[in-house]
């Protein structure tokens, strides 16, 4: 019999929440398969056997466990049932895989696949009541797993047209708690220390984006086709900050004790939002990297935190932060320091707007962008000469190849 330790994740962290169990006692595991999810304040990381045997808990879903406590053990003198041999092979993918195929024709009987939108999950027999009485699935408050919709919740909004319900009686004075994550309570004491320790200021301008829309709708088809990845707004922002943090380096920097730390690389954190809480993975030298790279970094990243894959290596030591509140639909806000950096940049939702320009009046696609940045590093002038840059460099696209105009690059002005 082995114990499976609660292995160190890093030097500051002591304890960890264990998760969820992938393997239940009893079951036959083999070595290196991923038996629990563990979560620390910064990240979630899987537990590996270290040898093949009958899994054993020692600990529940939920449990605080200390780095070193065991978690499980492993009698790896028991012989491997012969019913485990397909445990994790094809045999048995194929038996479960089995009833969908059964079931699929009576969930498309009962309504189209096109009645409910991509972006609304809902069960079938809820799918099918919504396509029939036409009810806006907006309207619906899911209450089902992962906010999905579920028969009582259409019902519900059916029989209190106009009233939120949540597929709870009607005046219901419930309430309920459930304990914070670590990654929760980290969020939460990471930002009142930003809150606390910065003196933080919010500064703010607008950028026409119509340069950008327009070559990413000239040129999407053929970046996809040579890249492998869509030509997104992150990398126009990623690299008109890496051109603007090179020009202003106080907003690259931050504050150790009574040094300021000035960096020469530019490794942006990308703010990304998981059911779990708001974790922000790293893209590194972003300076040195072309915008299929950066596309490419993104997706990884973002596709990594929705798993909870991230590794603490791609979580810690950006230099400038970068969040887009506009996703959700956000036109201004005030994003707090990701400390210890000094400074991050919001980008919002992009807007038609009529737009003063030349004695006329002319529709504009606008994004209202705000920089927040710590006042004692980072001076009025710099702060509001980077946002200033960053508007210049979006609005010119151009731009990004040289830093500067080609023609005056040309000419040499």
């Amino acid at each position: 019999m082995i114990d499976i330790k609660v292995p160190t994740v890093g030097e500051s962290i002591s304890e960890v929440t264990l998760l969820k169990w992938v393997k239940n006692s009893g079951d036959y595991v083999e070595r290196d398969e991923v038996i629990a999810e563990l979560e620390s304040e910064k990240a979630t990381f899987e537990v590996n056997a270290e040898k093949a045997g009958i899994l054993q808990q020692s600990a529940k879903e939920g449990d605080i466990l200390n780095i070193g406590d065991t978690l499980a053990s492993i009698d790896e003198t028991a012989a491997k049932p012969e019913k485990a041999a397909g445990s994790n092979g094809t045999p048995e993918k194929e038996e479960k895989a089995e009833p969908k195929k059964e079931t699929a024709p009576a969930q498309t009987s009962q309504a189209p696949v096109t009645a409910v939108s991509n972006d609304i999950k809902a069960t079938p027999v809820a799918a099918a009541i919504i396509a029939d009485k036409k009810v806006d699935p907006k309207s619906v408050t899911p209450s089902g797993v992962n906010s999905k919709i579920i028969k009582s919740d259409v019902l519900a909004a059916l029989s209190n047209p106009g009233k939120v319900t949540g597929g709870k009686p009607l005046f219901s004075r419930e309430e309920r708690r459930e304990k914070m994550s670590q990654l929760r309570k980290t969020i939460s004491r990471r930002l009142v220390e930003s809150k606390n320790t910065t003196a933080m200021l919010t500064t703010f301008n607008e950028v026409d984006m119509t340069r950008i829309m327009d070559i990413r709708k000239q040129h999407k088809d053929k970046f996809k086709e040579s890249h492998g990845v869509n030509l997104g707004f992150m990398s126009f922002f990623a690299k008109a900050c890496a051109i603007a943090l090179h020009e202003w380096p106080a907003v690259n920097a931050n504050i150790d004790g009574d040094q300021l730390v000035y960096h020469d690389y530019i490794d942006i954190s990308v703010a990304v939002s998981t059911p779990r809480g708001l974790t922000v993975p790293v893209i590194r030298n972003v300076e040195s990297l072309s915008m299929a790279d950066i596309e490419k970094k993104v997706i990884e990243l973002a596709g990594k935190a929705r798993d909870n894959k991230l590794s603490m290596d791609e979580l810690t030591g950006g230099t400038f932060t970068i969040t887009n509140g506009g996703v959700f639909g956000s036109l201004m806000s005030t994003p707090i320091i990701n400390l210890p950096q000094s400074a991050i940049l919001g980008m919002h939702k992009i807007q038609e707007r009529p737009m003063a320009i030349n004695g006329q009046v002319v529709i504009k696609p606008m994004m209202y962008l705000a920089l927040s940045y710590d006042h004692r590093i980072i001076d009025g002038r710099e702060s509001v000469s980077f946002l200033v840059r960053v508007k210049e460099l979006l609005e010119n696209p151009e731009l990004l190849l040289f830093g500067r105009d080609p023609v005056k690059a040309l000419l040499e002005l």
